[in-house]
Parts: C-alpha cells; structure tokens; sequence
C-alpha cells in the first residue's frame, strides 16, 4: 500500500500550524524569524509560500522514482514501499549529489555543523507506519493537507476539480510530472505560478541518468586505451633516456 499527501492550496490559510507540527516533530526550533523565511532549510523541512493573495506549500515530493535515490552513490536515499522517501544519516558522505538531482530542490544541508547531514521530510514514515496521519496532516485547521492511499489521494483531487471548476486549475499535479510523485497538489491558478518548477517531463527522471551512465563503459573503455597509451609513450621516454646515459 503507497500513501501519498494531497496539498489543496485553494483551501490553505497561511497559518503554518503544518510548520509548528513539523518542526515539533523533528525537535527543530521554531519561532517568528523562523517562520518569516519562506524557503526549505536544515531547521524547516516544510514551508509555506506566499503567493499573493494564495498560500503554497513546500516540502519533499516523494518522487515514485527519485532522482535522489538514484543519484546518491551510497544508496542513503531510497523509496520505501509505503511511500516516502527516507535517508539514513550512517551511509550518507555528504558529496550532496542528492541536492543537485532534485527537480525541485528539497534536500537541505547542516552547513554550520561539523558533521553535517542532507535534511529533509521523510512523509512522518515512523507515524505512518502505526497508522496514523502524518504531523502536519493533524495539526491543518483546514484540511488543507490530507494523508491516505496514493489511489484515493488522486480520486479524491480529481473529484474536487470535478466538482467545482471555477475554484481549481484544472489539473492535478503529482500524478505524472517527473514519473508521479506521492504528494499531490491543487491549485486556483497555473502551478508555476504558485512555485513548481514549469515544463517538467513526464518521465521519471532516473530514466535520464541510466541512459547517460550506458555511455560509461566505452567512454571508459576509450580513456582507459588512452591513458594506457599515454603511460607507456611515458615510460618508454625514461628507458630509453636511462640507456642513453648508461652508454654515454
């Protein structure tokens, strides 16, 4: 079973008790200054955008196939049956491919610590694994934020738009951008206006990656002959040079 966070922004009202509940949750301090900074980080690993008159909402995606996974080389990134996608700190080397990967620019990094580790929302696994909803799904006054099977989440957001076409941008997004993602979204206005990154492909985006890495073997196949070449036109200099100087 794979569940997956609707975010309804047309029903969001700014109040950031999903931020409080977070930041409870990951025992990450959490005040005024805090809040005013719209933008993800090692201390919020959820956040809220003004948009105008609207409020959008940040946080990790899910991705059914993650860029991060796929690009971390030590595999502290991966996407569980269930549906989040978790890191563990123990494997993780800090070379933050992760960061860079990431369509929409979620995993965050502890730059003041002397040990750092990528910080990001794990979709409350450890909570939905007992069944309950995750913190800020609980703590939304509005219901702007709901939890449940990624089947329902998307019948439940097709529904709304179904129902009420005036109130909603009529697409779901989640359900394909980047191969699908486990959080889904609505919207009044076009998503790019409210932050998502625009013209994302449709295929999962480690699709990409593996059709660059089946270039590797003969681009290393062909660096391996030249640098073999390279080193023997290299030494054959220093033996001859040596049999110079023993003759002279």
């Amino acid at each position: 079973m794979s569940y997956a966070i609707l975010f309804d922004s047309t029903k969001c009202i700014g109040c950031r008790s999903c931020e409080t509940a977070c930041a409870e949750k990951w025992g990450n301090p959490y005040n005024d200054q805090i809040a005013a900074q719209e933008k993800l980080s090692a201390q919020k690993l959820t956040t809220i955008q003004t948009k105008g008159e609207r409020y959008m909402r940040k946080l990790c995606m899910h991705c059914l196939e993650p860029a991060c996974a796929s690009a971390c080389p030590v595999s502290a990134l991966h996407k569980t049956a269930e549906g989040p996608v978790v890191y563990d700190a123990e494997k993780c080397i800090g070379c933050r491919y992760c960061m860079t990967a990431c369509a929409f620019g979620v995993p965050s990094y502890e730059w003041d610590k002397r040990a750092p580790k990528i910080r990001k929302c794990n979709m409350c696994e450890e909570r939905q694994s007992k069944g309950k909803p995750t913190a800020c799904t609980e703590a939304c006054p509005q219901a702007a934020t709901l939890t449940g099977e990624r089947d329902k989440i998307i019948a439940e957001a097709k529904k709304r738009v179904a129902e009420n076409p005036a109130a909603y941008y009529q697409k779901v997004f989640g359900i394909e951008e980047v191969g699908g993602t486990s959080v889904i979204m609505l919207s009044a206005v076009p998503f790019e206006q409210m932050g998502l990154p625009p013209n994302l492909p449709t295929e999962a985006l480690p699709a990409f990656t593996w059709r660059a890495l089946s270039l590797v073997p003969s681009v290393v196949s062909i660096g391996s002959v030249l640098l073999g070449g390279v080193y023997w036109i290299t030494h054959r200099r220093e033996e001859v040079a040596r049999v110079e100087r023993r003759r002279a």
